[in-house]
């Protein structure tokens, strides 16, 4: 099949641009605690507010797109995404900020249903699996970059002889809100991605069945299997260890350590990105030679221990502690997808669905983390969440008993038909 290569290049560019928004809440934090004067527990309804709209949105998003086809759903999502991003910038409240958060995750959540089909359809078959860790890969580049970029537009704009886009966003900005600059520029990118999305014909999709959702009776009897249940909480501990630390370093490190978030803070927010993206390579690598469970009980003990060590070391310590927690992080994602999807026979399109919809505990983490860290005073006895949450995942490595190792589901198809028969003969 030919790769139609406009399609894909414009895939590949929406998975930055989804983390790039994504990921900009970590380096942030900080100041929105300040800005806003409210408790770290509070705080922590602003990542829930965005993380909720995974939740609620993922099954539904692929209703549409089966419905409405891929653009109508991309062209929605990213409007959101413009309107949630100029009501932040526009009025800076909490309360407005918990509502334009839950709108730009909205179209995120719609967005990530959308573009891994449209990139298989665009890409061809044969090209797929290279264009799909090539789309991991952006995706974790725009979470290294995201922060440069917000301390890099502070800093600008913080200089008295600002020009040109500095001394437009220094106009529009509230000087004392100055990461409501970030939210601008969400709202442009929004917009170009709109103008790119109704330039270019995007090929047709016959969504596979790994792909498709069912109907509501197939979620009614998939949410009555234990195994699914089990591997929705293991999803929703993945992403809220994934963000309940992220969130925690910039605030960790000026509070415990006494270094600016601006600078150190969003520095090593970005140097978790970047391991967690870079362990990727290790983990693939691992994965070839070792049973996928015990990678996810190794990468589970080694983060932490990492975790460990940024909370209770010294500065240096943490500093080089925080970014290989996301080391340990980066093939946790993929391992616990995988070993779910494999644990059932079929319907797998539709577990997918009821799986992304457990990206909704990168919100519980910060709330639950942020009450403890106020109830006792103390942000590490707040990080006692996140140890809970590697637990999890460290015994999945346990209980998980998938019908293939370190197969994929279409592999696992073929071995049946051939043990069918068989047995049959």
């Amino acid at each position: 099949m030919k790769t139609n290569t406009v399609a894909v290049i414009l895939v590949l560019v929406t998975f930055f641009a989804i983390s790039f928004i994504t990921n900009i809440m970590a380096p942030i934090f900080p100041a929105l605690v300040k800005d806003f004067d409210i408790s770290l527990a509070l705080a922590g309804f602003l990542p829930f507010s965005f993380f909720a709209a995974y939740g609620i949105m993922s099954i539904p998003a692929g209703l549409l797109v089966d419905k409405y086809s891929e653009k109508p759903v991309l062209v929605g999502a990213f409007v959101l995404s413009a309107i949630g991003s100029l009501l932040f910038a526009l009025v800076p409240s909490f309360l407005m900020a918990m509502a334009s958060l839950f709108c730009i995750g909205t179209g995120m959540a719609m967005l990530q249903v959308a573009i891994n089909p449209l990139l298989r359809v665009s890409a061809g078959k044969d090209n797929f699996a290279f264009y799909s860790v090539l789309a991991q890969l952006l995706f974790g580049a725009a979470a290294t970059v995201s922060p440069l970029v917000y301390s890099g537009l502070v800093k600008g704009m913080s200089e008295s002889n600002s020009t040109g886009v500095m001394a437009l966003l220094s106009d529009i900005v509230p000087r004392n809100m100055t990461w409501l600059s970030m939210y601008w520029l969400f709202a442009l990118v929004s917009v170009v991605m709109l103008a790119l999305i109704f330039l270019i014909k995007l090929p047709k999709v016959e969504r596979n069945e790994a792909e498709s959702v069912g109907a509501l009776a197939v979620y009614l009897e998939l949410f009555q299997n234990k195994t699914v249940i089990l591997f929705f909480i293991g999803i929703a501990a993945y992403v809220g260890t994934e963000q309940g630390v992220a969130n925690a370093i910039s605030l960790f490190l000026e509070r415990y350590h006494r270094l600016d978030p601006l600078t150190v803070g969003v520095s090593t927010v970005s140097d978790f990105w970047l391991m967690l993206t870079l362990g990727c390579f290790l983990g693939l690598a691992l994965l070839k030679v070792l049973d996928s469970r015990l990678v996810l009980k190794l990468f589970s003990a080694g983060a932490a221990i990492s975790l460990t060590c940024a909370l209770f070391g010294s500065a240096n310590v943490a500093l080089i502690a925080f970014p290989l927690v996301g080391f340990f992080l980066s093939i946790m994602w993929s391992v616990i997808f995988s070993l779910a999807l494999n644990s059932l026979a079929e319907h797998h399109g539709s577990f997918a669905g009821i799986l992304c919809t457990g990206i909704v505990g990168g919100g519980l983490a910060s709330p639950l983390v942020g009450l403890l860290a106020d109830f006792s005073g103390d942000l590490r006895v707040g990080m006692v969440v996140v140890y809970l949450t590697i637990a999890y995942i460290f015994a999945i490595g346990f209980w998980a008993k998938p019908l293939v190792n370190n197969k994929t589901i279409n592999l696992f198809k073929k071995e049946t038909k051939a043990s069918a028969s068989v047995t049959n003969s």
